[in-house]
C-alpha cells in the first residue's frame, strides 16, 4: 500500500478476531437475491439519456492496458439464425483495428431503469472489452458496470456501484456521492475490474481516509479486529495501493493464445506486457520482487463532455446491442496446484461472459449490491428495495511464512505481510477471486464442506477443507483466519498417511515452535501441507474418535526431499514419544552450546556443575522417562504409563527451573526455543496423561 493508506498488520491480526466478524457487517445478508426487491421498467428514451449524459463516467486505465472499452457490433456474426459475437472474432478483429495509440470505436453502453411506484431509478455503464488477462482468470470478451442509483424526486444520487472481480467478492461502493461530481472509474490492468474515484486526487484509489481526502468506497469494514476497524471490504485496486499483482500468459490448448492460427493481428506485444507477467504461477521458485505498480495512462470521457481526456467514447443505449444472443468462445483453462500425497492440478474452466441483458442486475440493479449496510440504508429509503437475506461468506488473510530473528537458525518462523496478491478457489465454485491486501473473501458459498486452495506466484500451494455453515456466520480460513504460503525455494512437503495406515485421520494441524499454528484442516485419512524448511514443527494428528498424536518435524534445508509421516497414531504411546524426542532435540540443542565438560567435585543435587550442565541433564530425564511412558503404554500397561508421565510433569518443572538458572549462559535464541519447546511437551504430556487410547 501507499505511505497514505497502509494499515499495519502484525503476524496475529486476524487470530480468532474474524470469526467474530458482525452478522450484521460482513456475513449478515445477501447482495446477490432479488429478495423483496421491487418491480421495474425501463425508463422513456429522453429521460435515460439525460441520466446516462450526466452521470456518464471517466475512465482511468493502466499505462499498460491492451483493451479499451469498444463496441461489440463490429465483431457479430450470424450462427443458427442468431447474432453472436465470437472471441476469435472480436479478439481479433479489435488488435487489426488498434493502431498509433487509438483505440477503435471507443464506446460505452449505458441502460436505465426506474422501480415501479417508487422516485428510484439506476443508470447502469455497460463497458465491453475484447479479452480479459489476469492471473489466473483470463476469458474471451469482458463486461464490467457501474449502477447509479437516483432519486428523481430529489435529483441526487444515493449510490455507486461499481463491478468487482466476480460476485464472490464485495464490489466497489459508495452511498450517498457528491451529486455535482462526475463518477470516475480506476479501471484494473487486464481485468477491468472498477475502482471508484470519487475524491480529489482523480486518478488514484483511496481505501482508507487520509487527511482533506475521503475514502473512495464506504464498504463495510471487518468488525471485532481492532487493527482493521477502518479497513473496508472491498476489491479496490491492489497495484494502485502498493501490492504487487502478477499476470499470467493466457494459454489455449497448451500454446499461448498469440500463437494459434485464428489470431493473425495478435502478437506477443499485444497482451500485458512482460514486466508484469509470469509464464505462471508455479514457474518460479520465490516470489517476484520487482512487479511494477499501477501508473495511469489513458483517460476516457463522454464525447459531450468538456474536459482534458485522451479519448472521448460515445454513449450507446444497451437497447441497440441487445439482438446480440451469445458471446461465445472455446473455454480457456487454468491450473491450481493442490499439495496431496501425489501432487494434483484442479484445472478449472473459464467460459466466455455471458450477456448483460440476460442477467438478473440488467433489470434488478438493486441485485448487485454486495454491501449490506448500503442495502440496508436504500431499503430503509424506498420500499422498491428489500431487506438482504443472510449468505455464507469465507475470509481468510493471507500472509507469508518466514524465519524469526527470535529463533535459532532453521528452527522458528514467523508470518508478516504479504506484498504479493494471491489467488483462491474454493474447489465447488468454478471462479478464483484474487486477495486485497492480503485479504480473501468468498462469498454466497454454499453451506458444506469444501476445499479451498491458495496459490501465488513462487509459492508453494496451499489446501485445506473448511466446512460452512447455512446460518449465514462468517466461515474464518485457515488458522483462526490467517493462511500462510511459503516460497516455493523454501518449502518442504509434509505428507501423513498412507492406503495402510491403521489410524483413520479425522484432522490435521501444524505448529511451528515460534509462529504457533500455522495449519489446521480436516482430514479424510491422509493429508498434505507445505512448512517452510526454516521451522520446527509439532504435527498434531487426530481420529475419528477425536483421539491426538503428535509427531516432531524437522525439515533440513539441505534436502531436497520431503517429510513422510505413513503410519500416523494416536493415543498416549504417540503423545509421549513425542515428548521424548522433543525434550532430546533440546537437550542435544543445549549441549551443542557447552563443552560437554563437567566437575564431579562441584556437582549439585542433580549432578549439574552448572546451570547449562543442570538444564541438560534435567531434559535428558524428562526424555528418560517419557521414553518409558511410551514403552509401558505400548505393551498395554496404563498403569505403568501414567506413572511414568507423572514422573515427565514433575522432570519439566525441574526443567523449567534449570532453564531460568541457565538463563545468559544461552543464547536467546536458544533460551526462546527451549522455553516455547517446553510448553508444547508440557502440553503433550498432558495429553498423554489424559488418553483413553494407549
Amino acid at each position: 500500500m501507499t505511505d497514505e493508506t497502509t494499515v499495519d498488520l502484525d503476524r496475529r491480526t486476524v487470530l480468532g478476531a474474524i470469526v467474530g466478524l458482525s452478522a450484521t457487517g460482513l456475513a449478515g445478508c445477501s447482495a446477490f437475491e432479488q429478495g423483496d426487491d421491487g418491480e421495474t421498467s425501463q425508463l422513456d428514451d429522453e429521460t435515460a439519456r439525460e441520466l446516462a449524459t450526466r452521470f456518464a463516467p471517466t475512465l482511468y486505465f493502466d499505462s499498460r492496458e491492451p483493451w479499451f472499452p469498444t463496441d461489440p457490433e463490429p465483431y457479430t456474426s450470424e450462427r443458427d439464425g442468431e447474432t453472436i459475437v465470437d472471441g476469435f472474432d472480436a479478439f481479433d478483429g479489435y488488435h487489426e483495428q488498434y493502431s498509433d495509440g487509438e483505440p477503435p470505436n471507443p464506446t460505452v453502453l449505458y441502460h436505465a431503469v426506474e422501480y415501479e411506484e417508487s422516485p428510484l431509478a439506476v443508470v447502469q455503464f455497460w463497458c465491453y472489452s475484447a479479452f480479459d488477462q489476469f492471473t489466473t482468470n483470463f476469458h474471451w470478451h469482458d463486461w464490467e458496470v457501474l449502477h447509479v442509483f437516483v432519486d428523481t424526486e430529489t435529483d441526487e444520487p444515493q449510490l455507486y456501484v461499481a463491478s468487482s472481480h466476480s460476485r464472490k467478492v464485495p464490489n466497489n461502493e459508495f452511498l450517498d456521492p457528491d451529486p455535482e461530481m462526475v463518477p470516475r472509474i480506476l479501471s484494473e490492468l487486464g481485468s477491468h475490474s472498477s475502482a471508484l474515484s470519487v475524491n480529489d486526487v482523480a486518478d488514484r484509489f483511496q481505501r482508507l481516509p487520509d487527511g482533506d481526502l475521503f475514502a473512495d468506497i464506504t464498504n463495510t469494514a471487518i468488525e471485532g479486529i481492532e487493527d482493521l476497524a477502518d479497513y473496508p471490504l472491498a476489491y479496490g485496486l491492489p497495484r494502485d495501493e502498493g501490492s504487487q499483482l502478477p499476470y499470467v500468459v493466457p494459454e489455449y490448448e497448451g500454446e499461448p493464445i498469440y500463437e494459434h492460427e485464428k489470431l493473425p493481428s495478435v502478437t506477443q506485444e499485444s497482451l500485458i506486457s512482460g514486466d508484469i507477467t509470469v509464464r505462471s504461477l508455479d514457474a518460479l521458485t520465490s516470489p517476484p520482487t520487482d512487479l511494477p505498480t499501477r501508473e495511469t495512462g489513458l483517460v476516457f470521457q463522454h464525447g459531450e463532455r468538456s474536459g482534458d481526456a485522451d479519448i472521448e467514447y460515445e454513449l450507446v443505449p444497451s437497447t441497440e446491442r441487445e439482438h446480440i444472443a451469445e458471446f461465445t468462445g472455446p473455454q480457456l483453462s487454468f491450473e491450481f496446484a493442490v499439495p496431496d500425497l501425489v501432487e494434483d492440478a484442479l484445472a478449472g474452466h473459464l467460459t466466455t461472459t455471458g450477456t448483460p441483458w440476460s442477467q438478473p442486475r440488467y433489470e434488478n440493479p438493486a441485485a448487485d449490491i454486495s454491501v449490506p449496510n448500503h442495502r440496508a440504508e436504500l431499503a430503509d429509503r424506498y420500499d422498491a428495495i428489500g431487506d438482504a437475506a443472510p449468505i455464507n461468506t469465507v475470509v481468510s488473510r493471507v500472509t507469508d511464512a518466514v524465519a524469526s530473528e527470535d529463533a535459532p537458525e532453521d528452527e522458528g518462523l514467523t508470518t508478516v505481510e504479504s506484498s504479493l496478491e494471491s489467488v483462491v478457489l474454493l474447489e465447488s465454485e468454478p471462479e478464483a477471486v484474487p486477495t486485497f491486501g492480503g485479504v480473501a473473501v468468498a462469498q454466497d458459498v454454499p453451506a458444506g464442506d469444501h476445499r479451498l486452495t491458495v496459490n501465488g506466484a513462487g509459492k508453494a500451494p496451499h489446501s485445506e477443507r473448511v466446512t460452512v455453515s447455512d446460518d449465514g456466520a462468517t466461515t474464518a480460513a485457515g488458522v483462526d483466519g490467517e493462511i500462510p504460503l511459503v516460497a516455493r525455494d523454501r518449502a518442504t512437503k509434509v505428507e501423513l498417511g498412507d492406503e495402510s495406515a491403521s489410524t483413520d485421520l479425522s484432522a490435521v494441524a501444524v505448529e511451528d515452535d515460534f509462529a504457533g499454528r500455522l495449519y489446521e484442516s480436516p482430514s479424510d485419512g491422509t493429508d498434505a501441507v507445505y512448512v517452510h524448511d526454516g521451522g520446527a514443527y509439532t504435527t498434531e494428528v487426530r481420529d475419528g474418535d477425536d483421539a491426538v498424536g503428535a509427531y516432531r518435524v524437522n525439515p533440513d534445508p539441505d534436502s531436497d526431499s520431503g517429510v513422510r509421516i505413513e503410519r500416523p497414531e494416536t493415543g498416549k504411546a504417540s503423545l509421549s514419544e513425542f515428548v521424548a524426542e522433543i525434550a532430546e532435540e533440546t537437550r542435544a540443542a543445549v549441549e551443542s552450546r557447552t563443552d560437554g565438560d563437567s566437575d564431579d567435585d562441584d556437582d549439585d543435587d542433580d549432578g549439574s556443575s552448572n546451570a547449562v550442565n543442570g538444564l541438560e541433564r534435567a531434559l535428558a530425564a524428562v526424555a528418560e522417562s517419557a521414553q518409558r511412558a511410551a514403552e509401558r503404554a505400548r505393551d498395554e500397561d496404563r498403569g505403568n504409563a501414567d506413572k511414568q508421565l507423572e514422573a515427565v510433569r514433575d522432570r519439566l518443572e525441574r526443567v523449567t527451573t534449570r532453564l531460568a538458572e541457565a538463563e545468559g549462559e544461552i543464547p536467546d535464541s536458544l533460551s526462546n526455543a527451549a522455553a516455547n519447546r517446553l510448553e508444547q511437551a508440557d502440553r503433550r504430556s498432558q495429553q498423554a496423561r489424559d488418553a483413553e487410547k494407549l
